[in-house]
């Protein structure tokens, strides 16, 4: 029997990847097994559970999950649903092009190349990315790897999500694939658990603290997205838990 079940994404390089055989790898799933293991958990013992971005709510709500590690970002709409603990890390949204495409060069860029533009439903970077473009630009796919396909066969121009979701597909594209412009949004990342519970909140943040302060913080950025980014983040301040 499994002590705990964790939803986390199954299809981003570098944070929450299945490999063959079904094992997880990546960044949000080391910070899952830390705060199983602060639990006394082992990793085997830990259910993992797809969390598709427009599914996160539902699952924590609906008791189907313990906590969401999956690239996250706190906002006032999700906290009205569910409660974060965190964030354990900042990312920020960023855009990412063929190799050869020397046109688009940030978000202003978007409207007069008429750039036809990827993301994912229920994300923040799909509601972030309407600034900058006309309505008819957008196209929204359920998981950013079928955005990664669009791009590659030329169906899409540009990917948008947050940078380090992207590195991971650049690491993975054989030089196809670049991030251009500079980050444009901040995106914290929480830990979605069932809304109220700051028990379990303070739980949290105490076991990142001491995966913090023994390393094991920066030994899972190391050996998941650190292999692509050379900044090893600090753990971010903590929200109040509420």
């Amino acid at each position: 029997a499994h002590a705990i079940r964790i939803g986390t994404k199954f299809d981003q390089p570098l944070f929450g990847q299945q490999a063959l055989g079904g094992k997880l790898t990546g960044f949000d799933t080391e910070i899952g097994r830390t705060i199983a293991g602060a639990l006394g958990i082992s990793p085997d013992q830990v259910q993992w559970v797809e969390a598709p971005s427009a599914q996160r709510e539902e699952l924590i709500k609906q008791g189907k999950v313990d906590l969401v590690v999956a690239t996250y970002t706190i906002n006032d709409k999700r906290r009205q649903q569910v409660s974060f603990a965190g964030p354990y890390y900042v990312a920020g949204q960023s855009l990412m092009v063929k190799s050869g495409n020397n046109t688009i060069t940030g978000p202003d860029s978007l409207r007069p190349t008429k750039a036809r533009v990827c993301s994912v439903q229920g994300s923040t970077p799909a509601e972030n990315i309407r600034k900058y473009i006309d309505p008819d630009q957008l196209t929204v796919f359920d998981v950013y790897s079928k955005c990664a396909d669009a791009l590659r066969t030329g169906q899409v121009d540009v990917v948008t999500t947050d940078n380090v979701v992207l590195l991971g597909f650049v690491a993975s594209s054989n030089g196809g694939f670049k991030l251009v412009g500079n980050t444009f949004t901040r995106e914290p990342y929480g830990i979605g658990i069932r809304k109220g519970d700051i028990a379990f909140c303070t739980f949290i943040n105490n076991a990142l603290t001491q995966a913090a302060r023994s390393g094991v913080y920066a030994n899972a950025w190391k050996t998941t997205a650190g292999k692509v980014t050379t900044q090893t983040p600090e753990l971010p301040a903590f929200d109040t838990c509420s």
